[in-house]
């Protein structure tokens, strides 16, 4: 029985050497490489890394864009019994350093030049990290630049870093192989706390076997499937998608260029499996719905019917129909007169398997998308699941919901509504946090998420709220506001602070006035230079502006406040904007004051 998603990787490599395993731009043309090769190159690594001194369960940074190199060097790093760690691209500096040196790590690859300037800025609050290598983007020239800049540490390109792996013997790197427990912890998942700490999730090598076995199970993904890779890797799913589950069903992964080339790269592609978070479906949505609204006439009536049919024919599906002769008829006519041609332009020709995950996606969306033919299976979790705990699958999807729970996952509902999961996917603690772990993991093995929900008849379940406050915007990314709304009250004219952007693209925040700051600055800046009074809001308002843009530096650009607007009045228990305690009610706070929170948004 294996116990590594690692075992798969080489049996592929026997099984269908030459299959291709992933792809990526080179020089403006797609470049493959096989399961033989890409066998070698983990090897190749591992012996690296063991050049290196690094031992069984050290942790192996990776901060940087979806690479190949990433997801060799995360297999490479499971291989010798260490731990991948993955660095979010958007993280500021800081918040680099504190991951890096919490999971003390020796060893960080870095994707580019900006990606290493991080690293120099924070280099004296590194002792522990020994050596910098850099991914094949970041060019010679950069590593020529940034030569000297890390003193005490080991500045290598990738060639020359896997270079020193040659004198170490194939038998070596065997061992430690072998040696690999499936409760070794084979990945760490930096994810936000309220008190904007990141945790470090550790999840084991079970944990992605089993994780990955049970989606396959799920939705019947196939070795001769491709997918394209674009989202950050140092996020549970995309990792989960992109690197466990190829190196164990055997798809072809195709690494985007970036994320604004994404829509070629899917033209080029037409992957069968697709995975976006919200923000990507919603910016499709947008454009295709545009362009049917421009139709006229005869057109824009033949393709207002097709999406009926479309949505009729999905949703039979969806529930576990079989739809009937006239409905499969007409789905296969408008599928040849609209549908085809739609999915064909966006870069989803063959698609087969459509998900939608990482924040709350809107009903409208995916009743868009089911009029296309394409079932969205909307899935939840968290990094402490491994990625999924609840899926909407083929004949078993409630559009709006979350879905079911895994196979072989228990969900249980607390009399508060809290979600509670238990199953193979359970992550095995917070790293040096014995305190959170025990919160989280309760005695008989529940995972406690925080996060509130309802069940309904089908078993599919809704998330209607969360305890822990954590923001998720559209792009799937978690952010504690608490870190962010603390570093605003700092400044001299604030008083409250309430950053929003759940579910929503960016951040914003609600700012009340503390009076008596807003007194003196009236006093400092109420008359001009003859003596007239002058009108203060502007005056105020470009003042509060340039102190967010201040903590914006602070902080990672995805966690920036790019919008504001400022309230009547301080917040207030006797208005149910705090509790007793003086926490703030975000849900009260965000009901009060919707229109200025929509303004923000239009």
């Amino acid at each position: 029985m294996s116990i590594t998603v690692l075992e798969h990787l080489r049996d592929h490599s026997r099984r269908r050497p030459e299959a291709v395993a992933y792809g990526e731009k080179v020089d403006g043309e797609w470049k493959t490489t096989t399961w033989r090769e890409y066998d070698e190159q983990v090897r190749r690594c591992a012996r690296a890394l063991l050049a290196f001194g690094i031992e069984p369960q050290q942790t192996i940074a990776i901060l940087g864009n979806s690479k190949p190199e990433w997801a060799i060097l995360c297999l490479a790093t499971m291989s010798v019994r260490a731990i991948a760690v993955g660095v979010y691209q958007t993280c500021s500096p800081s918040q680099v350093s504190y991951i890096v040196d919490h999971a003390e790590a020796p060893l960080i690859l870095v994707e580019d030049g900006q990606q290493l300037a991080k690293i120099e800025a924070e280099s004296h609050q590194l002792p522990l990290l020994r050596t910098v290598v850099a991914m094949r983007a970041a060019g010679s020239l950069v590593l020529e630049a940034a030569a000297g800049s890390l003193p005490g540490k080991e500045l290598l390109g990738w060639d020359d870093f896997l270079a020193r792996g040659e004198a170490v013997p194939e038998a070596e790197a065997e061992a430690r192989f072998a040696a690999i427990s499936g409760d070794d912890i084979a990945s760490f998942i930096y994810t936000s706390g309220t008190t904007g700490h990141p945790k470090a999730v550790m999840i084991s090598h079970l944990n992605i076997l089993e994780t990955g076995r049970i989606g396959n199970a799920l939705h019947g993904i196939r070795a001769d499937d491709t997918m394209v890779s674009y989202l950050p890797l140092a996020h549970v799913a995309e990792q989960m998608m992109s690197i466990h589950m190829p190196a164990s069903i055997g798809f072809t992964i195709y690494y985007a260029e970036s994320t604004d080339k994404l829509p070629q790269n899917l033209l080029e592609v037409q992957p069968s499996i697709f995975f976006a978070v919200p923000r990507v479906w919603e910016r499709y949505f947008a454009a295709i719905s545009n362009r049917l609204k421009s139709q006229k006439g005869f057109a824009r009536r033949i393709a207002a019917w097709a999406m009926r049919v479309g949505y009729r024919y999905s949703e039979a599906l969806n529930h576990g129909e079989r739809p009937s002769l006239l409905l499969a008829a007409q789905f296969a006519l408008a599928d040849r007169l609209v549908l085809a041609k739609v999915r064909a332009a966006i870069g989803l020709r063959n698609l087969r398997i459509a998900a939608s995950g990482a924040a709350p996606i809107t009903k409208e969306i995916l009743d868009f998308f089911a009029g296309l033919g394409v079932r969205v299976y909307e899935v939840y979790g968290l990094s402490e699941t491994c990625g999924p705990g609840t899926w909407n699958r083929a004949g078993r999807t409630r559009l709006g919901t979350v879905g079911p729970p895994l196979p072989e996952v228990e969900l249980r509902l607390e009399e508060d509504g809290e979600i509670l999961f238990r199953g193979p996917n359970v992550f095995r603690g917070y790293f040096k946090d014995e305190q959170t772990t025990a919160e989280a993991l309760d005695a008989e093995g529940w995972l406690h998420t925080g996060d509130i929900g309802q069940l309904d008849e089908n078993g599919c379940l809704t998330i209607t709220g969360r305890k822990k406050e954590i923001l998720i915007t559209s792009g799937g990314k978690n952010i504690a506001p608490t870190p962010i709304e603390n570093a605003l009250k700092e400044l001299e004219l604030v008083g409250d602070a309430v950053v929003i952007g759940d579910g929503r693209h960016f951040l914003t925040a609600l700012i009340a006035l503390e009076e008596e700051a807003a007194g003196r600055f009236a006093r400092r800046h109420g008359l001009d230079g003859e003596g007239r009074e002058l009108h203060l809001e502007p005056l105020v308002v470009a003042e509060v502006r340039r102190g967010i843009e201040g903590v914006n530096r602070k902080f990672a650009r995805v966690e920036n406040v790019r919008d504001f607007r400022l309230l009547p009045l301080r917040l207030s228990s006797d208005r149910g904007e705090l509790t007793p305690t003086l926490k703030v009610k975000r849900l009260a706070v965000a009901d009060r004051y919707s229109q200025l929170i929509e303004e923000m948004y239009a």
